[in-house]
């Protein structure tokens, strides 16, 4: 998850893609309205196919917490 930088200064500290304003939630919505890697490549020149994997593994990570229901 190298590729995933949080910086406090950018995008609202949120995290990004390598230093770039590209955010994490930029790539994961644009697979969610069913876009191809190749579409986000396509459209987003200065990623990898790396980035985009990062993307889905950063959001898998931070999305595996217990809820604990009352």
């Amino acid at each position: 998850m190298e590729r995933i930088t949080i910086r406090a200064e950018q995008c609202g500290g949120r995290p990004c893609i390598r230093g770039l304003r590209i955010r994490v939630t930029d790539v994961l919505e644009l697979l969610a309205a069913d876009l191809s890697f190749e579409a986000i490549l396509e459209e987003l020149p200065d990623l990898e196919r790396e980035d985009i994997h990062a993307c889905l593994r950063y959001a898998a990570h931070h999305l595996d917490y217990a809820v604990v229901l009352a």
